[in-house]
């Protein structure tokens, strides 16, 4: 009995991209990062074009067009509070919905958690973090601070070592994105070219302008059912434009700190106010809560040692 050949698997003749973005999900990462994510237009592009990339190389594997998988291994600079924790969150359920990655999740790590304090420490860390990340994202914030080439007895080199031959084995199911200040990591990167080699994307986290920081403001206070006033609403815009001159200024960062001194100072306004409060007052911010900073009291100097 003559046996019959299986017939080659059908390879399509086309594919609609439009429609293939659409089933993927891709589209409601890119919605919620819209959101949840006020301004940073150039880095929302650079997720976007990500995900062209990937339907494209998906879509060429449908029609049986050879195709390296792409590297995705990326850096993020910007300075504290720009949102680069959140993107990388939402870049590793972009991976996921793409099939670029298993499990989509994100591991996020500083240079303690990968680097040891004596000889035989930092192999097993660092291994054991790549074990959680693999099928995600890992996301080693301040990455620089793994080298430390003026401590000869610095075991950051080891974590590098290992760091750099995972990126290279595992790319195809674990993304690595090295994030912190751009003039550190540029030198990071001098110092380390197997680092640069590897590092596909370079994403660039623009700081918030003014108007930005207060629809920032407003959409956190909304999450909790708080708002402003007409008056504290304009406090809070000057307090944005005195407080990002001032040293260890972090962005949205320092937007919510600033808020959460706000509403303990609302707080005890209220708790000093006879007789009972509604609703209303006890969700608006006044301008007096905002303008009780020590950024509006003369209190400067006091103010870059404690924002």
């Amino acid at each position: 009995m003559n046996e019959i050949a299986a017939a080659p698997a059908a390879v399509a003749d086309a594919v609609d991209l439009r429609e293939d973005f659409k089933s993927s999900g891709v589209a409601e990462i890119l919605e919620e990062l819209d959101r949840e994510l006020i301004g940073l237009a150039p880095v929302k592009q650079r997720i976007r074009e990500t995900a062209a990339l990937l339907l494209v190389h998906r879509a060429r594997g449908k029609l049986g067009l050879g195709d390296e998988t792409p590297t995705l291994h990326m850096s993020f600079t910007g300075n504290p509070g720009v949102g680069k924790t959140t993107v990388a969150l939402k870049m590793a359920g972009l991976l996921h919905r793409l099939g670029y990655v298993r499990k989509g999740h994100l591991v996020s790590v500083t240079r303690d958690d990968l680097v040891g304090q004596y000889i035989g420490h930092t192999a097993p860390k660092t291994r054991e973090v790549l074990k959680k990340a693999m099928g995600g994202v890992l996301f080693i914030d301040e990455a620089y601070y793994l080298y430390k080439p003026d401590n000869e007895r610095d075991y950051g080199q080891e974590a590098i070592e290992i760091l750099l031959q995972v990126m290279e084995n595992h790319r195809d199911d674990l993304v690595v994105i090295l994030a912190g200040y751009a003039d550190r990591m540029d030198r990071f990167f001098a110092s380390n070219p197997g680092f640069r080699s590897r590092i596909a994307h370079h994403v660039e986290f623009p700081d918030y302008s003014d108007g930005e920081l207060l629809r920032i403001a407003e959409t956190m206070l909304a999450r909790g059912d708080y708002g402003f006033d007409d008056d504290a609403r304009a406090a809070m815009g000057d307090y944005i434009a005195a407080r990002r001159v001032l040293p260890h200024f972090a962005n949205a960062r320092s937007i919510r700190n600033a808020l959460d001194r706000a509403r303990l100072r609302h707080a005890s306004r209220l708790f000093e106010t006879p007789g009972p409060v509604g609703a209303k007052e006890l969700s608006t911010l006044r301008a007096e809560d905002i303008r009780g900073s020590r950024v509006f009291a003369g209190g400067l100097a006091h103010e870059r040692k404690n924002p």
